[in-house]
């Protein structure tokens, strides 16, 4: 059933547009040449040794995926009301459905990256090959705040609301456009609560060959985890009420 509702949402997502699944690839695009364009004319971030144009692609691909995914699932309940009051299945695969057919627009964007690292000639350093645990992280963390948001959008219809504020303030808090760096030492751990800092951080030092700051990391991935099991109790504390609350 979880592929099922996969397939559907992918083979839905696009159906009736113009140009398709194209959107997967124009999003992450035309996102890396504005915010380019505005710092390379107003602040210059350092970011060598990767061109600033792949460095703020490989984040904006991972933000796209997440605000992607997050959006999705949050309204996945209210999405499928026949489903989920007259049929029994596991409530938890709808949310995660929607997750991994956001990772799948993720997955088709990648070759874009692969081809700015090309044109860019960004040689692909020895410990790329870590770079996958760090998107399996990702994708944890996604589907946490994914699974917590669809059992409180059946409940409190404010969240409809509240979630694009919410997003655009993180998005913001996230080293996705501008490097760690560029905030003080003294704040780093407390930023790196957000799992997205040290995710992001380590998926780039995989692709570019910068230096690992373990310690980020670590703070990340153990709040990414934290946070799903949070919400796995929040969801499973919810779930008997969803069919009379929805």
């Amino acid at each position: 059933m979880l592929y099922f509702l996969t397939y559907r949402d992918i083979a839905v997502r696009y159906k009736q547009t113009i140009i398709g699944a194209a959107w997967v690839l124009l999003q992450p695009l035309v996102s890396t040449l504005i915010l380019t364009v505005i710092f390379s004319a107003f602040s210059r971030f350092e970011t060598a040794p990767a061109p600033y144009p792949v460095f703020v692609l490989s984040g904006i691909l991972v933000w796209l995926f997440v605000y992607g995914a997050v959006t999705t699932a949050s309204n996945s309940f209210t999405g499928n009301v026949n489903l989920v009051t007259k049929v029994y299945f596991p409530r938890l695969i709808v949310p995660l459905a929607a997750t991994f057919a956001a990772a799948f627009d993720f997955i088709v964007a990648l070759p874009v990256l692969a081809v700015f690292f090309i044109y860019f000639g960004v040689s692909l350093p020895s410990g790329v090959f870590i770079a996958p645990l760090f998107l399996f992280f990702i994708l944890v963390q996604t589907a946490a705040f994914g699974i917590m948001f669809s059992a409180l959008n059946v409940r409190y219809r404010d969240v409809k609301f509240a979630l694009p504020f919410f997003l655009q303030i993180w998005m913001l808090a996230s080293p996705v456009f501008y490097p760690v760096s560029l905030v003080p030492e003294k704040w780093r751990l407390l930023f790196a609560l957000n799992p997205l800092t040290g995710l992001i951080e380590g998926w780039r030092a995989a692709l570019f060959g910068f230096d690992f700051d373990w310690l980020l990391v670590g703070v990340s991935t153990a709040s990414a985890i934290f946070l799903f099991i949070l919400s796995i109790a929040v969801f499973r504390g919810m779930e008997d009420d969803f069919a009379d609350d929805i």
